[in-house]
């Protein structure tokens, strides 16, 4: 018997499979910019699949058919979130203070002119305009869907769910159409970088937050959730509404105010 309330994680191969999958991916990545050759690519893209997957069955494993996540390891989960969206929020901080400071003072190098002489910039009333839209709709459709659970209307809960994992999936289908049909790219000067540094890492944290709702809908539907014990249903909604800020600031600040 441990004389303690804290969870002690079994031995796990998780944590160290998963960073040599993304030290696979990163490396497949150079090669691909590179010397177009994808395969390291893929297979880092396959193995984080896999050990994503895998890690996230043990957990479900622990916090619903072992009951280990009692109320002391839920509270630190959830501060844990936390911290991560505040890592994230610094992350995403960076590049607006370089887009500012760039747009704010542009450089010789430039032309002293913001968006840069023969760059000619999105306008904010076409595409981002929709996809801010289908954004807001999905914030609230997953309100909705937190709203359900609490008041144990299930079935609501997996049809907002759905609701919002279709349009993250529809705003994914957007915003590649909206690359394909850009007029500058990535080697752009310093507005090509930024946009596209923004918007993508934008664009990657939806896929992984549609990634995340997903799972949850899985597990909703398996009942491994209640109006008591959610805390996967809550971080994914948690992070589903800080994508939708980060997205609402890059929207007024990127495509609105910054062409």
């Amino acid at each position: 018997m441990n004389n303690h309330k804290f969870h002690m994680v079994n031995n796990s191969p998780w944590p160290i499979l998963t960073s040599l999958s993304i030290f696979t991916l990163a490396l497949g990545s150079v090669k691909w910019m590179h010397k177009m050759e994808i395969n390291t690519l893929l297979m880092g893209m396959l193995l984080i699949f896999l050990t994503s997957f895998q890690w996230w069955r043990d957990i479900t494993r622990e916090s619903t058919f072992q009951g280990n996540h009692n109320k002391k390891i839920i509270k630190m989960m959830k501060w844990g979130m936390m911290l991560f969206i505040l890592s994230e929020i610094l992350f995403f901080t960076s590049f607006f203070w370089t887009f500012f400071h760039m747009s704010l003072s542009p450089s010789i190098e430039i032309g002293l002119n913001w968006p840069p002489m023969g760059i000619e910039p999105m306008k904010p009333m076409g595409i981002p305009l929709l996809n801010t839209i289908i954004l807001i709709s999905s914030g609230i459709s997953i309100t909705w869907a937190h709203h359900s659970i609490l008041m144990k209307m299930f079935n609501q809960t997996i049809s907002s769910m759905m609701i919002t994992i279709l349009l993250g999936t529809y705003f994914s289908m957007i915003q590649l159409y909206e690359y394909l049909e850009c007029s500058f790219s990535i080697s752009d000067s310093v507005f090509g970088s930024t946009f596209f540094l923004m918007t993508g890492f934008h664009g990657i944290h939806v896929i992984i937050g549609t990634m995340f709702l997903i799972t949850s809908t899985i597990r909703m539907k398996k009942l491994h959730f209640s109006s008591e014990h959610m805390v996967g249903f809550e971080s994914s909604a948690w992070y589903w509404h800080f994508v939708d800020v980060v997205w609402l600031m890059l929207y007024i600040s990127v495509y609105w105010w910054g062409m």
